[in-house]
């Protein structure tokens, strides 16, 4: 039999309604056959992830069909059980958050968080341990196997997840924008690993950016964006501040932060003005994760060294509330930590009390609010369930929240993740245009093309120490 033109999954004329009942895709043809390795490309919102939630059957096919071959092929009975996507929005029971708050995974005793990654990639399969840790290895995460899930940076967090996808050996596996938040060391060598079980015999699907797309892909399937045309983004009203001194806003000297007695940070010394627009970038593992932490107040160690924050050193007296309350932040990882039923407008408001609970805002705190979803171009996503919106939709509703309150600090940790080329570019000027003089900006990125015109200063680490 020639396997190689065996059809696995047939979709004819697919119209397909999100969770709620919001239309995704229309009158979708497309046939995926033995042999063939596709990426699935397209703007942001253009419904990639749903459409490969559907190939799992977890969408409403409202017009057209799905059929699956496959499914019959291997004698399977639903297509979830020849078919695995690892997303980086999926919040499951092994991966919620749920109950734990963001400093956690800065603390070194795991208490409450005990399930480690070792214990996540074993969860429920019947995988050896020889075969977890050739996995691990291959992967880069062998050494963290004995770590808290929430120790993990978000890189390894990607790898993880790959990882456990591979263990359950899926006839097909669907990677949902597995480059993100790699540097481009990291990317090289994962595009060889997956290149390399492609190879093997591995059915492997992707869903990235068009520029992005490996050499041994051998199909693309780029889908459409909305026809609605993007959002001017002009200059706002920049609000009145007194005109003083560029006071210090982070203040660390000669810092170092250890974990099992390895370095994080060594002998780091760093001033960040108010007004200042830095961009932060490194390696992954350079430990700009662990430099955001003692930013924010997060991290525990900020108490064992001169730390300042806003002019007074950690543990002078302050709450961590005090410090929240000046700072707005976007991090990769941030959504995975909101399991309350909230609309986007709902998530986006809770930026106003540093807290993930909502409460409801002042009337010109709800109008900041509505204006900024409108800036944007995505209000409507301000009434829609933040958990079903696709991991774009959620970064742009994460980035409005950072900016509601026109903090003093803004901290942007990789803030174009899952966002298409022209998105980013949009809230790049919008980011120009509109940070009042004395805001001040930390930019972390391992893009340089990504960096703001408005940065002009810029600190790397390579290793845990300051290299420039």
């Amino acid at each position: 039999m020639n396997t190689t033109d065996q059809t696995l999954i047939e979709l004819s004329n697919v119209t397909l309604a999100r969770a709620g009942g919001s239309p995704a895709l229309a009158n979708l043809s497309w046939t995926v056959r033995d042999g063939e390795t596709w990426a699935i490309t397209g703007p942001t919102a253009s419904g990639k992830t749903t459409l490969a939630e559907a190939l799992l059957g977890r969408h409403r096919v409202v017009g057209g069909t799905i059929i699956w071959p496959m499914v019959a092929r291997f004698a399977a009975r639903y297509p979830s059980d020849v078919i695995h996507l690892v997303s980086f929005k999926e919040n499951s029971r092994l991966f919620s958050y749920a109950g734990s708050y963001y400093q956690q995974r800065f603390e070194f005793a795991d208490v409450e968080h005990p399930l480690t990654l070792r214990e996540f990639l074993r969860s429920g399969l019947a995988a050896d341990d020889e075969t977890i840790e050739s996995l691990a290895r291959q992967f880069g995460i062998e050494q963290q196997l004995s770590l808290s899930l929430m120790k993990l940076s978000n890189g390894q967090t990607r790898r993880a997840r790959i990882v456990r996808g591979l263990l359950l050996k899926p006839r097909l596996l669907i990677l949902d924008d597995p480059f993100m938040g790699i540097d481009a060391a990291g990317r090289d060598e994962l595009t060889a690993l997956l290149g390399n079980l492609v190879a093997a015999g591995q059915r492997l699907m992707l869903i990235t950016k068009a520029e992005a797309v490996p050499a041994w892909v051998t199909h693309c399937l780029e889908l459409p964006g909305t026809a609605e045309p993007a959002p001017v983004i002009a200059p706002q009203e920049k609000p009145h501040h007194s005109a003083s001194p560029a006071v210090p806003v982070l203040e660390l000297s000669h810092v170092t932060v250890r974990h099992g007695g390895k370095a994080i940070l060594s002998d780091l010394s760093w001033t960040v003005r108010e007004g200042d627009r830095w961009a932060l970038v490194g390696p992954n593992g350079a430990g700009k994760t662990t430099l955001l932490a003692l930013a924010c107040g997060d991290h525990p160690q900020a108490f064992s060294n001169d730390v300042r924050l806003f002019g007074r050193r950690r543990g002078s007296g302050e709450t961590i509330w005090d410090v929240k309350r000046k700072i707005g932040l976007v991090s990769p990882e941030f959504h995975l930590y909101f399991n309350e039923p909230l609309t986007g407008f709902e998530a986006a408001a809770t930026g106003y009390h540093d807290a993930l609970l909502y409460r409801e805002p002042s009337v010109p705190e709800a109008e900041r609010v509505r204006e900024l979803f409108e800036t944007f171009g995505v209000t409507a996503l301000a009434a829609r369930p933040f958990r079903q919106l696709s991991t774009g939709q959620q970064r742009l509703v994460l980035l409005i929240r950072s900016l509601v309150k026109r903090p003093r600090l803004l901290i942007l940790d990789e803030p174009f993740q899952g966002l298409d080329t022209a998105t980013a570019g949009r809230i790049r000027n919008w980011l120009d245009a509109n940070l009042v003089d004395d805001q001040t900006l930390i930019f972390v990125t391992h893009n340089r093309e990504e960096i703001p015109r408005c940065v002009d200063q810029t600190i790397r680490l390579e290793g845990g120490r300051r290299v420039a």
